[in-house]
């Protein structure tokens, strides 16, 4: 037989790949550059994963879908070829008050991530909800967790709507305070200001700087460098994507063997 006969017939043996899709929805702390999302489709995917982040900055559980970032996640749900898709979906910090974008979080928010739920399953993907990522502020010395409350909501939504659930939230929260407010602040995408040092060595987490002017390399007024309490850089991303794949293994167990811890 020939060397190209061998080949196709190699070719003619192999069976089909057998690939899946982890799709990322969210905010600005699951978003390239500014969260998780990057460093956990980078480093905690095998090639037999397509991981697609579609998270934003500045979105809420409203803003996100009113945009239509929503629909494009449910095209990539629909397309045929994968194993099983599943979306992992994080929201929470844009819809606090006082955000542009902000809703109820008795009504509006939880009835939004129904929707969610609801409309992955009807593309035949699989939900999993994610509790919002804590913010590092400190006060008196204890982690300020403003998120909190969000996080509940979320961990109600999941228990009546039956959907896996990972626990960023608490998770997050629990490191930070362990970390103290110091050693937390490196997390961030940049270092604390210098000014801002001495109040973290006392427990309480300096105002940061302003976030610099709006432009077209700052989306919704800030830099992917600005230093702030919310935001990760490398370190952070890779923390907590870490913390979320070790998560995305214990609630969908199916995965585990294309996910890398």
């Amino acid at each position: 037989m020939s060397a190209l006969g061998l080949v196709l017939l190699l070719i003619g043996q192999m069976e089909p790949v057998a690939a899946s899709k982890i799709i990322l929805v969210g905010d600005s702390t699951t978003a390239v550059n500014s969260g998780w999302g990057g460093a956990f489709c980078h480093r905690h995917v095998t090639s037999n994963v397509a991981c697609l982040n579609l998270a934003r900055e500045g979105r809420s559980s409203s803003s996100y879908r009113a945009e239509g970032s929503w629909d494009i996640a449910r095209t990539e749900m629909a397309t045929a070829g994968y194993r099983r898709t599943w979306v992992l979906i994080q929201f929470g910090h844009n819809d606090q008050p006082g955000k542009p974008y902000a809703n109820d979080l008795e009504t509006d928010f939880p009835a939004n991530l129904h929707r969610y739920v609801e409309e992955a399953r009807a593309a035949g993907a699989v939900p999993i909800l994610v509790t919002p990522l804590a913010r590092r502020r400190f006060v008196g010395g204890e982690l300020d967790n403003t998120l909190a409350p969000w996080a509940e909501a979320v961990r109600r939504v999941a228990t009546e709507t039956d959907t896996p659930i990972i626990d960023l939230n608490t998770a997050s929260a629990t490191l930070v305070a362990a970390m103290g407010p110091l050693q937390a602040s490196r997390l961030g995408p940049s270092p604390a200001p210098v000014e801002g040092v001495a109040d973290l060595l006392t427990g309480e987490s300096a105002t940061p700087p302003p976030a610099t002017p709006f432009d077209r390399q700052a989306p919704f007024g800030r830099r992917a460098t600005d230093f702030d309490y919310t935001h990760l850089g490398d370190l952070g991303a890779d923390l907590f994507a870490a913390i979320v794949a070790e998560g995305l293994i214990e609630v969908a167990p199916e995965l585990r063997p294309d996910l890398i811890p």
